[in-house]
């Protein structure tokens, strides 16, 4: 990681965690108080609601999102996708007396740029804070640009080895050291290339920084956060309220519900005893009804014969099948 770059926007950055840090706080207490007030509906069994609130609390403070580190690998990062102003590009070099030629590649048939040697000069340079690559500079006494709008031009080399080669491949090319009480610009043309870089990195990742934050910093706290509780309440709260394996002392009763308790269970024997009866009149009720009084339909539909005592002058009905008379009537 790039010293100077992170150095820079970790300032940056700082400005804009403690707003964040803010949100994610006021999102998590309202995640809590919500909790406590669907704890609530366990007031009649204390120790049950303060467990329950413990677990949901800790769960909610260990899954606070807090800044870890700096992702440069975004795709919309400028040194990611190689348009940085000054960014390094490998190229095969032909050195010779008069020039300094790169090509595309090894065939060099596609050639990049010719850099006359006239009134060029060699440098050492710092390990760039974009790399970790030994590197030289080559610039101009007569502060004229050397390649395109710079003034100097860096080479990288993959180790101290290709370093020194390149320094006596140029040296012996006319390419001479920068002398301590030579010419030397005001300004240092490497440092000013160096910070013209920093604050195009700069600017390019705090732009995905604040572009980022507005739009994944709700949905982060959604799905990290609420809907994390939501699914830790559903699976997970059971199995850690069970696991210390006192799952009889969480349900004792507060004093008060006891007591209440006792107080209502003489009004609960006699509502169980009411139900019962009401439970018996009902099955009596749907019972089939007896048959009504004076109801004829269990005697035969034969026709009955009268006789009248001629003594008495009593009417006698006579059943023919043998049954009893009824009661004689004038």
């Amino acid at each position: 990681m790039i010293p100077a770059f992170e150095t820079v926007v970790k300032k940056k950055i700082s400005r804009l965690k403690e707003p964040c840090l803010q949100f994610v706080d006021m999102v998590s207490q309202e995640l809590m108080t919500t909790a406590r007030q669907c704890t609530s509906q366990l007031n009649s069994f204390p120790k049950l609601r303060e467990r329950t609130e413990n677990i949901i609390t800790i769960y909610c403070l260990l899954h606070i999102p807090l800044l870890a580190y700096m992702n440069t690998k975004h795709d919309d990062f400028i040194m990611n996708i190689g348009i940085m102003r000054g960014g390094a590009r490998k190229y095969w070099f032909v050195l010779s007396a008069e020039s300094l030629s790169w090509f595309k590649d090894e065939k060099e048939t596609e050639k990049k740029f010719m850099l006359p040697l006239d009134n060029l000069r060699l440098k050492d340079v710092e390990k760039s804070f974009m790399s970790s690559k030994c590197a030289f500079a080559i610039f101009s006494t007569e502060t004229r640009t050397v390649y395109k709008d710079y003034q100097s031009l860096e080479l990288a080399c993959n180790s101290q080895a290709e370093l020194d080669s390149w320094k006596a491949s140029l040296l012996r090319a006319g390419v001479f050291p920068e002398n301590e009480n030579g010419h030397k610009d005001l300004t240092d043309p490497q440092l000013e290339r160096q910070v013209e870089t920093l604050f195009s990195l700069v600017d390019s990742y705090m732009n995905i920084i604040y572009k980022t934050i507005k739009d994944l910093m709700p949905k982060t706290i959604m799905h990290l956060l609420i809907n994390s509780v939501k699914e830790f309440i559903r699976s997970e709260l059971l199995v850690q309220l069970c696991a210390q394996g006192d799952c009889a002392v969480l349900m004792d009763k507060s004093p008060e519900q006891s007591q209440r308790w006792q107080e209502v269970q003489p009004k609960q024997a006699a509502l169980q005893e009411a139900l019962r009866i009401i439970a018996e009149i009902d099955t009596f009720m749907r019972a089939p009804p007896p048959s009504a009084p004076g109801d004829s339909s269990w005697m035969p539909t034969t026709p009955r014969r009268s006789k009248v005592n001629p003594e008495t002058q009593e009417v006698v009905l006579h059943i023919p099948t043998g049954g009893v008379p009824l009661p004689s009537f004038p």
